[in-house]
Parts: structure tokens; sequence; C-alpha cells
């Protein structure tokens, strides 16, 4: 790197002071040369790799750094469960073609994977590639991300100034440097409450040993957990739906077994999507198969209930909220499955200047795009590096986090996201203004209606399958 005459410059009380929740740059005094630094990726699933794939081709230097022990650490937390989109919508086109180019052939497009299987067959075999193996640091935790000799009140230069990780490893912080980083790690592990005002009660915290948020697997040893007991599954997407289609299973060998659902919801109805009429088959089958379930008296539906706090009595839970307005307690709760949803952790990234939205907390540009309390559907039009920006320039949330806390996102989204940066940081500003996307169409598209979330589950046992 060379090297840099830094100026000191002048300062004035009556310097009128640049907005920070406008778009408006400060002019820089000095443009330091740091283009031959890295490009810092947070976070080892399949954007985060789609990204590493997109910037290899180009031949431009990368670093990516994922907290866990494995690569797809996130994804084989929920292994068992099958997507309800196929193997075209899962596999990025620059990563298939470095594939490819080593002789590794792409899995039957048509088939619908397992979270396993994107692991084991797609994002495991991409990561050893030559492009991208020697620049993925597994167990390495980003803590926390700032300019380079500047907090997050320091405007002058800023724009020019690279960014500096620090990087939990093997036991201590490392502090790199980079010209841009794409945060792709997601909102896995950041689940919301059960309570519906979005708060974390002390009661549900220390209640957390009959609490699971995600879907369990009920072929492991998680099954007697559940089995004969009474469970209550908090949620109205097609998380909760999942969850529910392996109570269900379960249910046929145990008929002890009690299953209620509790949803936010005006009526049932509203939960079931698009059913026939989604483009993704699997995906509204899944409706269509709780649907049934719930005719048969398998299912007790609680809706609408807001939950406004937990209770413990003689060992069990019990839950209390409001249905129409009038206080309501649903009791004697062995084991609650909470499915309703995440938020993104902006808690490392306190120093940089973020452009996000206050309601959705997804980047403030897709927010009028993916808001559900306006749109009931996962399909957004094309987006890319330019609706991506934040204050901090050549800083990016992709994936499900540029969605924050909406729940529409698709695997393919992400993949469009990090082409378009990639190009961008290349200078090819041409191919990153020109973004196309082909998505499938929910069937139950709609403006000003309920919400209809589309994440990403589904349970191993059904014929059905989840999502991306």
């Amino acid at each position: 790197m060379k090297n840099i005459e830094f100026k000191v410059a002048s300062s004035s009380c009556c310097t009128p002071r640049v907005p920070l929740n406008t778009k408006e740059t400060v002019k820089e005094e000095y443009v330091p040369d740091n283009r031959n630094l890295p490009v810092a990726i947070i976070g080892a699933g399949p954007i985060g790799l789609a990204a590493a794939a997109h910037l290899a081709e180009r031949g431009q230097p990368f670093i990516l750094f994922e907290a866990g022990p494995s690569i797809g650490q996130n994804i084989l937390q929920w292994g068992h469960v099958r997507l309800f989109s196929p193997w075209q919508y899962n596999i990025d086109k620059a990563a298939e073609r470095l594939l490819r180019k080593q002789g590794r052939q792409p899995p039957v497009l048509t088939e619908l994977p397992f979270g396993q299987e994107i692991v084991n067959q797609y994002l495991r075999p991409l990561a050893q590639l030559p492009e991208l193996e020697p620049y993925i640091m597994l167990n390495a935790k980003v803590v926390s991300i700032s300019k380079k000799n500047a907090d997050k009140m320091k405007s002058a230069n800023r724009a020019a100034a690279s960014f500096v990780l620090y990087v939990e490893r093997n036991g201590n912080t490392e502090r790199l440097e980079a010209r841009a980083v794409i945060d792709a790690s997601g909102t896995w592990g950041h689940s919301n409450p059960l309570n519906a005002d979005g708060i974390w009660t002390r009661e549900e915290r220390d209640l957390k040993d009959h609490i699971y948020y995600g879907i369990p697997d009920l072929s492991a040893e998680q099954r007697q957990k559940y089995a004969g007991k009474r469970v209550a599954v908090v949620g109205g997407g097609h998380s909760a739906i999942n969850t529910l289609l392996d109570l269900a299973k379960l249910k046929e060998t145990d008929p002890t077994t009690e299953i209620i659902w509790v949803m936010r919801k005006k009526s049932v109805d509203e939960a079931y999507g698009g059913e026939e009429n989604d483009q993704l088959e699997a995906r509204g089958a899944l409706g269509s198969h709780i649907h049934q379930l719930i005719d048969a008296g398998q299912i007790q539906v609680v809706t609408p209930f807001l939950i406004e706090g937990l209770s413990k009595h003689d060992g069990r839970m019990n839950i209390k909220g409001a249905a129409n307005g009038e206080g309501k307690e649903i009791q004697g709760i062995d084991e609650i499955i909470v499915n309703t949803g995440s938020r993104p952790d902006f808690s490392f990234l306190s120093e940089i200047r973020l452009s996000i939205d206050p309601a959705t907390e997804s980047v403030e540009a897709l927010a009028p795009l993916i808001d559900p309390n306006v749109h009931s559907c996962g399909t957004v039009r094309p987006h890319g590096e330019k609706e991506l920006r934040h204050l901090d320039k050549n800083f990016y949330l992709v994936g499900m986090k540029s969605y924050g806390r909406a729940p529409t996102f698709l695997m393919a989204t992400g993949y469009e996201q990090v082409r378009s940066i990639a190009a961008y940081l290349d200078g090819d500003l041409e191919s990153a203004l020109k973004v196309e996307l082909e998505l499938p169409e929910t069937g139950v598209c709609g403006i000003n209606s309920a919400p209809n979330a589309n994440d990403c589950c589904m349970p191993a046992a059904s014929s059905t399958s989840g999502c991306n």
C-alpha cells in the first residue's frame, strides 16, 4: 500500500454540519489508494459465498469471515427442513460457473433440496474451490466495524477512509482493513419474542427450557420432548405451518399430543396462502395440507390472539393475552414453539453510518417494496447496488439482513444483489445498474392485505416442501 501524506484540515465552529440522515457526502481532502485492499464479506452462507464467487470471477481480492466452525453453519441448524423452491432458484450463476469449471455438475434443478443438501452438495464444494478456499476464515467472528482512525462522529475524509474490522479468532482480536464490506450475516439466531409488543420479558427468558425458536427436528431426540404434551405453536407464516405439520405426524403415533396454533391473524383462512394458485407448487401445498388438518380437528386454532405475557403454574405454562379486545388465557401448556420471525443484529455496526428504515429495519430504499403492512407476497422488483447503498460508501447489507424484519426474502434475490455489488466494486457500472431477476409468483400477491410470511422452512417428513 502506498505511503499517504495526511494533511490536517482546518476547522471552524461556523462550518455547517452535514446531516447524517441525508445522502449528501462530505468533500474529501485526499483520496488514499486502497484499491489493493480486499472486500470483506461477513457470513459463509449462500449469499456470502455467492458474493465471493462474483468477486473471484472478476479478479477482485476478498476475504470472507464466518463466525461458526463450518460453511453454512446457520443452515445446518435447520438441515432437516426441505426448501419449497427447487435447486434452480438456490444456485448462484457465478458459483455454478466456477463449479462447472472444476468439473462439478449441479444437482437436478427441479428437485427440492433439504437444508443439509444445500450445504453438502453446493456450499461446501463451492467453498473448497481454489478461487475461494484460501480466502475463507472459519471461527472468525466480526465483533465491530469502523472507519480507519475515525469514529462515527468524524466526517472529514470519511468516504475515502478504509474500513477496519475487528475479528475474534483463535482467542485473539485481529484488526483488518478492507476497501468495502458486504454483510451477509443474515438474521438467524436473532428471533423475535412471542410477545405481541415485540418485547423480550424476563418471564420468557426464564422459561427458555420450554420454549423453542425455530422448527425442531421431530425425527430426532427432540421427538420425546413433545410427544404426549400440550404444545402451542406461535406464528402465522410458513415456518409455523411446517412445525404444525411435523407435530401432526407426531400426533399420529401418539394421539395424546395436543396441538394449539396461536396467531394474530383475523382468521385462520389468511394463513393458507395461495394454495393451488402458488407458482411454487410445494409452497402452495403447505397451505392446503394445514387446511385439511384443521378441518379434520387435528389442530386447535386460537386467533386472533395477541400474547401479552407468560406465567408458570403447577409446572406448566399459561399464555396471557387479548382476543378481540378482551383478556384471555391459554392454560396448561407444556411446550411452546415460536415461529414469529427474526430481526437483524446491528450491534457490531454501531460505528457505521447506516441507512435503515425505522419500521422494517431493512435497507431504507427497500422498505416500500417489502413492508408486510402493505405487501402480501414475496415478489419484489429487481434491485441491486444502487438501492443497497448506505451513508458510508461501499458498505452493504445483503441477503436476509437487507430485508430487516420483513419475512419475504428469497435466496435468488440475494444472488442478484451481490452480482450487482461485485460489478460496481469492479468499476463495471453498466452491469451494476442492469439488474434482472426472475422470481416465482406467490399467486396471492396484493396491496393493503394481510401479510403472508414467506420464510424458509418445511418439515422433513412431509411430501411438500419449505422455502428458500
